[in-house]
């Protein structure tokens, strides 16, 4: 029985170093969009007024990598629990009561992503792929533009199991 905690434990380890890693590689790419679009932004910005000859690509690049800002965003917001919520209703409750509510919203998120980021996302990028829907300015297969949704659906699923795990784990243990 000693031998299962631990080895749980040594999950739990690996599991929370993942999710780590992948917290640092997210804030990373948000930090790279974040410096990139202020770079276009900036070099739109000379090249029109200064040059007198606007730059072609610029406005189309700013505005697929706010897409991703934001949408990835989301996801990193989720994960440092940034995202608006309303939680009068269950400051208010016991604790086991409390327990339950954040798990069911925890499950509400997962099905949305399921479905609508992750299903209808992949969805939307499958179409767009099939379709050669390519970007005007940059010649960009919009697919790969729409890959965000998935990707950040999964994230916060991730992210929401990973909350699920800790609500339930720490209410053990202070039950212990």
């Amino acid at each position: 029985h000693a031998n299962w905690r631990l080895n749980y434990a040594n999950k739990s380890d690996v599991t929370m170093t993942i999710i780590r890693l992948i917290d640092k590689a997210l804030a990373g790419t948000l930090i790279i969009a974040m410096v990139s679009i202020l770079l276009t932004v900036i070099w739109q910005v000379v090249s029109r007024y200064v040059l007198k000859d606007p730059a072609s690509v610029t406005e189309e690049l700013s505005r697929f990598i706010l897409i991703w800002i934001g949408i990835l965003g989301a996801a990193y917001a989720y994960r440092q629990n940034a995202h608006l919520g309303f939680n009068l209703i269950v400051e208010r409750q016991s604790r086991k009561v409390k327990r339950l509510l954040l798990t069911c919203v925890e499950v509400i998120v997962i099905i949305f992503c399921v479905l609508v980021m992750v299903y209808g996302g992949a969805e939307l990028v499958s179409l767009t792929l099939e379709l050669e829907q390519i970007s005007a300015a940059l010649g960009v297969k919009m697919g790969f533009i729409y890959s965000v949704l998935p990707l950040s659906g999964g994230l916060i699923i991730a992210y929401a199991l990973v909350n699920i795990t800790a609500l339930w784990r720490n209410n053990n243990k202070e039950s212990a």
